[in-house]
């Protein structure tokens, strides 16, 4: 083979030697073992200060005061990290002691009630990603677990009728029903909570699970449509109230 032919095929000493320099470069690392280590240690100590005080701060002084003045109430001890993306206009209650963990959405539909409502009972946990479609109603009771990424709807968001979609019409009162979770339900990543459902008390809903019938107190329900899986014998619960 020629010089010319390997030159246009990226072969030869040079070349060779070009990509060993190169894959040295890629490869090279700022060391940070021995004396160095405890200076690194040092400066990621210091960094996750410097970004926990820019988040605290970026919440106390920016994010708690926007959301809460959308607020038609807020109990002590609540806590939340970033601003909700909100759409819409409705009332919202929440509960001593509630958590949002992450971004959530709360988008109202005020062409099914002139102010929908969203309530959220004293400490509940609301996951990362959560989002709420309002036209009526959507209520969650006290020590609540929502994981990340559910959805709780009580619209069926647009009419079933192809004709009244395509002219813009919006959910027919029949389309829409209020949503009830009970005190101490849990409900796992990506479940999908529909119109009309009421969760009875202390029952589990499964990771993914779409509920579109009212789930008894005190079961697990799982699958598309859920069903009840098993149902949970319970002690009471000491102070359930607080």
């Amino acid at each position: 083979m020629s010089w010319g032919e390997k030159l246009r095929r990226g072969e030869g000493p040079f070349w060779g030697a070009l990509k060993s320099a190169a894959k040295s470069v890629l490869a090279f690392h700022i060391p940070t073992g021995g004396p160095l280590r405890p200076l690194f240690r040092g400066l990621y100590r210091v960094h996750v200060a410097v970004r926990e005080t820019w988040v605290w701060s970026r919440r106390f002084f920016w994010n708690e005061p926007l959301f809460r003045s959308r607020c038609e109430s807020v109990g002590v001890g609540f806590r939340m990290e970033e601003l909700p993306y909100m759409g819409g206009r409705g009332r919202i209650s929440i509960g001593d002691n509630v958590c949002i963990s992450g971004r959530i959405s709360i988008g109202f539909n005020n062409r099914g009630d002139s102010l929908p409502e969203l309530s959220i009972g004293a400490r509940t946990f609301i996951g990362h990603q959560t989002g709420f479609n309002v036209a009526r109603s959507i209520r969650i009771g006290k020590h609540c677990y929502i994981a990340s990424g559910v959805s709780i709807v009580d619209q069926d968001g647009h009419p079933i009728d192809a004709h009244a979609r395509r002219s813009g019409q919006p959910t027919p009162s029949d389309g829409i029903a209020p949503v009830v979770i009970e005190d101490d339900v849990w409900i796992g990543f990506h479940a999908i909570i529909l119109k009309g459902v009421t969760i009875g008390a202390r029952s589990i809903v499964a990771a993914g699970a779409i509920v579109s019938k009212d789930v008894p107190p005190d079961s697990i329900v799982g699958g598309n449509p859920a069903r009840v899986i098993k149902s949970l014998t319970l002690p009471p619960i000491e102070g359930g109230d607080r």
